[in-house]
């Protein structure tokens, strides 16, 4: 049974209320002072608080998706196959292969023309050699037989550090709410391609090219749109693509956004901070070299570098959030041709519920800077 199961959260829970009540039965027998009776309080005490820390801890991860798997939650890595595709007689190695198809969570969902697809894909790096897993989601328009020949925006979606795909497919719920919005009038139908910026896992890469590591910029920049315009209907010029993410995901859209406005139009960050992390989950990212430690400084780069073109959303909150000086800075140091958008809300953690509040209108934000051809 996996990690985010209803099942295996009864059976914990059941196990901590039958010990619970064990120790409690039990207790009188052993309040004897022999070895026998002092083992078996120490076994019933902890075996009950074990319980109950594990049924506490699978409650918040079912409720936030910290870890989507038993995998995920120990590490372990989930090797990829190789996939091999000829073209013209040269063999060479193919971009994206999708693997499964899932229905949406929305109204019509089992009919593609009107709820939509699901796609589950690996994306190959021709340049980064980075592979990563992925879900695409594909509007309803998509199928639809009258705009068999329109391309559509696509928006890359990160989670943060160290989450999972399927947090933005449960937790934060990207594709019934940008179904929504279409329906709504409110933004027009988009291609989401949601994954996690972590995709030399378990490292956490902080969406730099590092010196002979991870190339994870490289990825997100050039790797992952090519990829995904040869297998969708994706337009390929910067008008047509946008990046969002929450925390370092966050961070990762912004990051991307301001060093590649040839390639991303619009940027989103939600929660976002604006300098690289450095510590023990990244590893050493720039190994001495300072000119790379600050161009991963969003605030050194605005500041220091030429202005760039681009649009930027920034997210915080006036009570709950870390991160408003630093927010605020940074629409401050914004400059033409480049514009910057905020959504600032009175509170508001750093959780999931906060992102739920802001990603309406960040996708709306979206739809109405990217463009379909």
């Amino acid at each position: 049974m996996g990690l985010t199961s209803k099942v295996v959260l009864a059976v914990v829970a059941a196990a901590a209320v039958a010990l619970f009540a064990a120790t409690v039965w039990l207790w009188p027998r052993l309040a004897r002072r022999s070895a026998a009776a002092v083992t078996g309080r120490v076994g019933l005490l902890l075996a009950t608080q074990l319980t109950l820390f594990a049924s506490v801890g699978l409650a918040a991860n079912n409720a936030f998706l910290f870890y989507g798997s038993w995998a995920d939650l120990f590490g372990q890595e989930q090797d990829l196959g190789v996939v091999t595709d000829h073209t013209d007689g040269e063999p060479g190695p193919r971009s994206m292969t999708r693997i499964g198809t899932q229905r949406p969570d929305v109204p019509g969902g089992a009919v593609p023309a009107a709820g939509g697809r699901i796609d589950k894909v690996v994306i190959s790096g021709r340049r980064s050699g980075i592979e990563s897993p992925a879900y695409v989601y594909l509007p309803p328009e998509y199928f639809r037989s009258g705009r068999a020949g329109r391309t559509f925006p696509a928006v890359v979606v990160l989670t943060g550090y160290p989450g999972t795909a399927e947090n933005l497919l449960k937790g934060l719920r990207y594709p019934q709410t940008a179904h929504e919005r279409v329906k709504a009038g409110k933004a027009q139908p988009m291609i989401l391609v949601m994954l996690r910026p972590t995709v030399a896992p378990p490292r956490d890469t902080e969406c730099v090219d590092i010196p002979k590591g991870p190339q994870t910029e490289t990825f997100f920049a050039k790797d992952l749109p090519e990829a995904i315009a040869q297998s969708y209907r994706v337009g390929k010029q910067a008008r047509n693509w946008g990046i969002i993410g929450n925390s370092t995901g966050g961070y990762c859209a912004l990051k991307i956004g301001l060093h590649h406005p040839d390639r991303y139009a619009a940027s989103a960050g939600l929660s976002a901070y604006y300098k690289a992390a450095e510590d023990p989950t990244t590893g050493d990212l720039f190994h001495g070299n300072q000119a790379l430690r600050k161009r991963a400084d969003l605030l050194w780069t605005l500041e220091n570098r030429p202005p760039s073109g681009g649009s930027f959303l920034v997210t915080t909150s006036r009570q709950g959030e870390g991160n408003r000086d630093s927010t605020m800075k940074f629409i401050g140091k914004v400059k033409k041709p480049a514009a910057v958008s905020s959504i600032v809300l009175d509170s508001g953690g750093h959780n999931f519920t906060t992102w739920r509040r802001e990603i309406p209108p960040a996708l709306e934000w979206l739809s109405g800077r990217l463009k379909a051809e």
